[in-house]
């Protein structure tokens, strides 16, 4: 087994025909002939990688094309704590990356350790730990996948050919050589954030917020409400062009000798954090337990505080947990996330709302802006004299991991771009979908599902704190219930031959389920699948075999439609599965004997 990810690249270098910078972890195949592929994918994101291993294993030769360094999107990036509501709801090539990630921890420190433990099933891990585990199911099939880092697609239409309404050919930006690469194929696909291939190629898309009257959905348009309550003063449901924010999701660690201290990054403006300030001293929040807080409440807070004692404010949070939602990771790490239920944290409204169309010069700049702002934040609440001591301490127990991100200062490489360009495909995704037709039932079951997946309608903020609302504009979450993606959201209505897994079809409000790395691996896979069935019958994305792509899929031990009682291990699984998609079964359980 390899045990270090450095072994991992010097391997996967010399398995994947890659030459080596002299710059630890990044690989770049400077000498690597650009050439035709079957399948040519563009962002080594999670969805990208699940889109070239399914491709691969159907027998095509595929490319992946990443602009970073590093392969493996969020979750080699800080997002360790995995978002999904029903774990058996997405299994595919996602469940057999969760059960990788824990047989590395079970191998590595033993199955009762408390690594084992932490990794809680495989869904929960450090950032190296993913990247590794992405890393080794690329090379398992280095025959047919080349990783090509260091390159860069801009979303401009001379930077691709296209005929008969289909993509002939791309162009690449090296970005280590500098050179303008060129690469052709018989499918192409967008894994990007973004969506920058699609939108390069002329796909319709949105960015922005539907208002309540399009779709009627909830938590549309402009909408302000305590956390998980209901809209309230100031909520609109107005469309507008906001976009949701971003933040990077930090791994912290409270571990002293691997734990570095943060440093006052070199642009400091103490006036973004300030507001903080009385936030701590009275335990003011935006739970909806605030509802029932008075003035003479949070004073006796602020007194009980300067008495040296924590907050006693129900729901409130003390020292790096004020400003951060952190869940445990193995080794004593946490994935350290924005806290909903504050005003100020790692989050960044508003700043980032060009994100989506902008050019990689601009998204640079913010990545910078929001890396200064983040160390910024954590600087202010372990130091700043305003605060209360005893916080300031408490928040000093945590510091960036020591052994991560080691060629980036210890920091994530990437931006947590929750949102970007949202598609207008063969199906358009909303909020419906994945509610319940009924109380106690299922959302709809869509006939051409090619996933079940299962996370609320979640949405962060789109603007920043403004003076007498409840909360933060835009930041909702509403449960839903296990439900199924149709095959036309990963599918332009017009393109013979591209594939959107990641930038999905779908409505603001719609698009906030399907945006979690569980579900973008299953599209990913879906994706590759139908890439590949396109090829072998020589028809567009648009008319393949809808069935054919979901026995292949059910073969893989995808979940198409979920089910309470089985899993894709029993031997009644596929059957259950094709009754479901028939109309045969639409209970939770799939009640199916067997002699």
């Amino acid at each position: 087994m390899l045990t270090d990810l450095k072994e991992i690249n010097i391997y996967m270098a010399l398995k994947m025909k890659y030459w080596i910078l002299p710059l630890a972890g990044v690989l770049c195949a400077t000498t690597l002939c650009a050439k035709n592929y079957d399948i040519v994918v563009v962002g080594g994101t999670p969805g990208g990688i699940m889109t070239a291993v399914a491709a691969a294993r159907e027998g095509k030769s595929v490319a992946i094309l990443e602009r970073t360094s590093h392969i493996g999107g969020l979750p080699a990036n800080g997002l360790g704590a995995t978002d999904i509501a029903t774990r058996n709801a997405t299994t595919g090539l996602f469940r057999e990356f969760t059960k990788r990630v824990n047989k590395y921890y079970i191998n590595q420190y033993g199955e009762n350790s408390p690594q084992a433990k932490d990794c809680s099933d495989g869904f929960h891990f450090e950032p190296s730990v993913a990247e590794r585990v992405f890393a080794e199911m690329l090379e398992e099939h280095n025959d047919r996948i080349d990783v090509l880092t260091g390159r860069q697609f801009d979303a401009e239409p001379c930077n691709l050919v296209m005929s008969d309404e289909s993509i002939q050919t791309i162009y690449i930006l090296n970005r280590i050589n500098g050179e303008r690469e060129k690469y052709t194929a018989r499918i192409f696909v967008d894994a990007t954030y973004e969506g920058d291939l699609g939108a390069a190629a002329g796909v319709p898309f949105r960015v922005g917020r539907e208002g309540k009257n399009e779709f009627g959905e909830p938590g549309a348009g402009r909408v302000y409400e305590y956390w998980k309550s209901l809209p309230s003063e100031g909520s609109t449901g107005e469309a507008d062009n906001a976009v949701q924010a971003y933040n990077y999701r930090l791994c912290l660690t409270n571990v002293p000798e691997n734990r570095i201290s943060i440093a006052r990054p070199d642009v400091y403006d103490r006036n973004e954090y300030v507001s903080l300030v009385e936030d701590v001293w009275t335990g003011r929040n935006t739970l909806k337990s605030m509802i029932n807080v008075t003035d003479s409440m949070l004073e006796a807070n602020r007194r009980h505080i300067a008495s040296g004692n924590p907050t006693m404010l129900p729901g409130d949070s003390w020292g790096i947990r004020k400003i951060s939602s952190m869940v445990t990771l193995p080794n004593g790490k946490a994935d350290a996330n924005n806290q909903h239920a504050a005003f100020i944290s790692t989050d960044l409204p508003e700043e980032n709302w060009p994100w989506p169309t902008s050019s990689w010069e601009w998204r640079d700049k913010f990545a910078e802006r929001l890396r200064n702002y983040t160390l910024g934040l954590l600087w202010f609440v372990q130091n700043d004299s305003e605060l209360p001591e005893h916080f300031r301490e408490a928040a000093k127990e945590w510091g960036l991991a020591k052994d991560e991100y080691a060629d980036n200062d210890n920091f994530p490489r990437q931006v947590y771009v929750r949102e970007g360009r949202r598609f207008e495909g063969m199906y358009f995704f909303t909020a419906k979908d994945a509610l319940p037709v009924s109380e106690g039932e299922r959302p709809p079951i869509h006939p051409t599902s090619i996933t079940a997946s299962h996370y609320a309608l979640d949405s962060h903020a789109a603007r920043k704190r403004e003076t007498g609302r409840a909360h933060l504009d835009g930041f909702i979450s509403y449960p839903t219930m296990p439900y199924t993606v149709p095959y036309g959201v990963i599918v332009p209505k017009t393109i013979k031959n591209l594939l959107l897994p990641v930038p999905v079809s779908g409505s603001h409000i719609g698009f906030s389920t399907l945006r979690m790395e569980p579900c973008w691996m299953a599209l990913g896979q879906a994706a590759g699948t139908a890439a590949s069935l396109a090829i072998d019958s020589r028809r567009s994305v648009q008319n393949i075999d809808i069935q054919e792509l979901q026995t292949r899929l059910i073969a893989q031990k995808a979940t198409l439609v979920y089910f309470r009682d089985i899993t894709p291990d029993d031997p009644c699984f596929p059957e259950a599965q094709r009754m479901a998609l028939s109309g045969e079964k639409t209970g939770w359980n799939a009640d199916m004997t067997t002699d």
